[in-house]
């Protein structure tokens, strides 16, 4: 199929060798019309002259004779032939051409007292005549064209030649260039081939005009963003295979004292709640990666309807209240205002709130507080309502901010430094703020630990 499209360089050769062809061509046409136009004008003009000298010395005496003679044979030097009409209708001529071109009708002209001034053709001859009346009666020159333009032939023909000369330079500089452009897209069609069959270290060069250089450089871009994401992917299968194999072997392990009977019948009860406790993470695990993959679909499922947030957060405080308070730690919840009304799906954000509380939770010590803030902030065309979870843990730090809802970074980062769950739960977040058409962010709060951003267009009033 490449083929029957053509190269590119194929298709610039043939594209500069059409132009330049078609630039001959038109060049060459013009040239030769407008250099005989001239010539033949510029031989007319100068044989005219030569007629009006002629006519002005020619006379009926001996010694004008004599010089008249004399004129005719220099007249035939310069390839002019002449012949000469008498009163008595007698014409006069060593030129047959001349007196071939001397016809009754013109005689009566040059008689009458009319110039002449014409071309015709002599037999396949074509000839420039000037025909002047004199004293005598009449004198008429005749040229041959060829003769009369013998010189802007000769220069036609090296007009002609430097086009072709200058039609072939086109064509061999259209082939250098042509090279020289496809050689960078060569290059990158390789190069992203190679990275179709799954290399990721191509690195290809950013030269040639702007628009290749640009192609190139984005290739690069795309290999960087490959080799991170894929690094990522394998960093959280990794972490997931961990932490799934973690419970498993703890099912296991205790599956396999039970079976064999080495369990004494009193601790029957505890083993069996080590293993219930084990199943239930292993269930929240798969769990989050079921809501991540659901999330990551072409068309996970959306229910927008006209929602108050404040209503929604007065909900999430009856439920994380008794949590926190069974742990120590003090909750708020914090409305800005009376009501923040706008159109999203109400279980979407309570599974997104609940995730960040349930993130919150596990990092905040004994003590510190955890805070859910609904507001309302300017924006156009219209406000955009807010919901905002604030904590007094550990924080995050810059760099963190930035990765905070990867899969499993953060959970790498401070697995054995503080409490971690599954690794999933902030990128379930993200995915989730995505798909109510907001956006999340996390950033450092007023309480000293994390805070987590979600806002919302369309907020609307009552």
């Amino acid at each position: 199929m490449t083929g029957s499209r053509g190269t590119l360089s194929r298709r610039i050769v043939l594209l500069a060798v059409g132009i330049a062809v078609l630039t001959a061509l038109l060049a060459g046409l013009l040239a030769v019309g407008l250099t005989r136009t001239s010539a033949d004008d510029s031989a007319r003009r100068t044989l005219s002259r030569i007629a009006d000298a002629a006519a002005e010395r020619a006379d009926s005496g001996v010694v004008a004779r004599a010089a008249q003679n004399k004129a005719v044979r220099t007249l035939g030097a310069l390839g002019i032939e002449s012949a000469s009409v008498g009163r008595g209708g007698a014409v006069t001529s060593t030129s047959a051409l001349a007196r071939d071109a001397l016809t009754p009708a013109r005689q009566n002209a040059l008689l009458a007292g009319r110039t002449l001034s014409t071309r015709d053709d002599l037999g396949g001859t074509l000839v420039l005549v000037e025909g002047r009346p004199t004293d005598a009666g009449g004198i008429i020159l005749v040229q041959r064209r060829s003769d009369a333009t013998a010189d802007s032939d000769r220069l036609v023909r090296r007009v002609l030649l430097a086009l072709a000369i200058g039609a072939v330079v086109a064509v061999v500089v259209s082939v250098a260039v042509a090279r020289r452009l496809s050689r960078p897209l060569r290059r990158t069609a390789d190069a992203a081939h190679a990275l179709a069959a799954g290399q990721r270290d191509v690195r290809v060069p950013v030269e040639g005009p702007d628009e290749v250089a640009e192609v190139a450089s984005a290739l690069n871009s795309l290999s960087s963003s490959l080799s991170r994401s894929e690094g990522r992917q394998r960093d959280f299968l990794l972490s997931v295979s961990h932490d799934l194999r973690t419970p498993l072997t703890g099912i296991s392990g205790y599956a396999e004292s039970l079976a064999s009977g080495v369990v004494p019948p009193e601790d029957t009860a505890r083993v069996g709640g080590v293993v219930l406790t084990e199943a239930k993470r292993l269930e929240r695990l798969v769990g989050d990666l079921l809501d991540l993959a659901r999330l990551g679909a072409d068309s996970p499922s959306v229910h927008p309807e006209r929602t108050d947030l404040v209503a929604l957060g007065h909900e999430v405080e009856s439920v994380w209240s008794r949590r926190c308070a069974a742990v120590g730690v003090p909750f708020a919840f914090v409305p800005a205002v009376g009501d923040v009304w706008t159109v999203t799906d109400p279980a979407r954000v309570r599974q997104l709130v609940d995730g960040l509380l349930e993130n919150a939770l596990r990092v905040t010590p004994s003590g510190r507080p955890i805070v859910v803030e609904v507001r309302r902030e300017p924006g156009s065309p219209t406000d955009v309502a807010v919901v905002e979870v604030r904590d007094g843990g550990p924080g995050l730090t810059d760099d963190d901010l930035a990765v905070a809802f990867e899969p499993s970074v953060l959970h790498e980062r401070y697995r054995g430094i503080r409490p971690v769950g599954t690794g999933l739960g902030l990128a379930i977040v993200g995915r989730l703020a995505q798909l109510l058409g907001g956006t999340v962010e996390a950033g450092h709060a007023a309480e000293g630990g994390a805070r987590f951003t979600l806002r919302l267009s369309h907020a609307t009033t009552h």
